[in-house]
């Protein structure tokens, strides 16, 4: 096997292990406040936002100097520097006695790892440049099977030991997947500038010289894209405690959701980014955008759609699962896109200015994972957690303009 092939699936395999290990504690969020601190609903759906938001700041902060200092010194070191610190960042959350305690966490959390960013960095800078779109959609993939995996172990994980052992049990998994990059990850350090050849550019003159006007518009592109996909993340819980109240089960359910989410967008990274090999990918994006615009607006009225489906499959009785599929199927359309958008950009700058692209596309990630809980708390708060989903399709539709203009800006229109 190529050297680059071998990294790939090795990387694939250790960024399932260390998705998989946040996601043991991160999606059951607000049934762990509850357990910590007990208080009023409206308290608590601003404690899951401020929690949703803190590590995005932080993250936001560090992504490009971290982007930087992988062009200098190594991508690999950075996967490792995010895996080792996300073991007792993620671990610590478990011992944690009040829910202060864990909003410093989060902000750490933000600082210091940091693992999805750091590996599609290696990824696009060790791959052959032909096979870039095919290697970040296998490891956008990763990502994604990683986040459906850690769900349904840590949602029965919980219910049977309780979510501080569900956080304990993610640092140790963690643990494993940075032995396995410390162990058998080869980087290829020819992509690596040259800091003994001369002066080095800084940290603002490399930021400069990559942020020509197309990386500018594929990165709003992702940023808007990063909304549409994580504004409604962190309430999810609270939707399935509205329809499962007297269940034992609710962070086993949970977990089954955010899974099946997850793997809708990890089989299109996959399917998509292969199919798309050699295509106009920004008229795919187009496509795939217009269809997700469409399910988006299917979801917002998720109780009228299950009222028609029901009367033809009377056992399908809980408007949850009807809003599930849709939003399941929605993210198998976004899921395909992100990999697109990466590689455009990756392939518009040269292999040992892709760190700091990254970096920047962390800021990117960062800002869009900030900005969404604070455009859906206030409505949370003054509406209920179903109001947000109506944010969805506008963003959408916002993308279909940016990247329209993409689009027509490659073709010379």
């Amino acid at each position: 096997m190529n050297n680059w092939k071998r990294n790939l699936w090795l990387l694939w395999f250790t960024q399932i292990i260390s998705l998989m290990s946040f996601g043991f504690g991160l999606p059951f969020m607000p049934f762990y406040i509850e357990d910590l601190q007990p208080m009023k609903p409206d308290t608590l759906k601003l404690y899951t936002t401020i929690l949703a938001a803190a590590p995005a700041i932080t993250m936001g902060i560090m992504a490009p100097i971290w982007g930087y200092l992988a062009d200098r010194y190594g991508r690999k070191l950075m996967i490792m520097r995010a895996m080792f610190f996300a073991i007792f960042i993620i671990g610590g959350m478990g011992f944690v006695t009040n829910v202060n305690q864990l909003v410093f966490l989060r902000l750490m959390q933000g600082l210091f790892t940091g693992t999805v960013t750091a590996a599609v960095a290696f990824v696009a800078a060790n791959t052959p440049k032909e096979e870039i779109p095919y290697g970040l959609g296998v490891i956008s993939s990763s990502t994604f099977i990683g986040y459906s995996l850690g769900p349904i172990l840590g949602g029965n994980f919980a219910d049977a030991l309780g979510y501080r052992a569900s956080f304990v049990a993610g640092g140790v998994l963690m643990l494993i997947g940075a032995i396995v990059v410390m162990l058998f990850i080869k980087e290829d350090k020819t992509t690596l500038i040259n800091i003994t050849a001369g002066p080095s550019e800084g940290l603002i003159k490399k930021y400069k010289k990559i942020l020509i006007s197309s990386i500018l518009a594929l990165m709003a592109m992702l940023f808007l894209l990063r909304i549409a996909r994580t504004i409604f993340a962190a309430y999810l819980p609270l939707l399935v405690k509205d329809y499962y109240m007297e269940s034992d089960n609710i962070a086993s359910i949970t977990g089954y959701i955010s899974a099946g989410i997850g793997f809708a967008t990890a089989s299109a990274g996959i399917i998509i980014s292969k199919w798309a090999k050699g295509k106009d990918r920004m008229k795919i994006s187009i496509g795939l955008f217009i269809m997700a615009f469409l399910l988006s607006v299917l979801f917002t009225q998720y109780r009228s759609v299950h009222e028609y489906i029901s009367e033809m499959i009377p056992w399908f009785t809980k408007p949850l699962w009807t809003f599930a599929i849709l939003y399941g199927l929605f993210f198998f359309m976004v899921g395909g896109i992100e990999p697109l958008i990466t590689a455009t950009a990756a392939l518009e700058v040269n292999a040992e200015d892709r760190g700091a692209l990254f970096g920047f596309q962390g800021l990117v990630g960062s800002l869009a994972w900030f900005v969404a809980p604070m455009v859906a708390g206030p409505l949370v708060l003054k509406y209920d957690i179903e109001f947000v989903l109506n944010i969805i399709p506008i963003v959408i539709v916002l993308n279909i303009v940016v990247a329209t203009y993409v689009h027509r800006k490659a073709k010379g229109v």
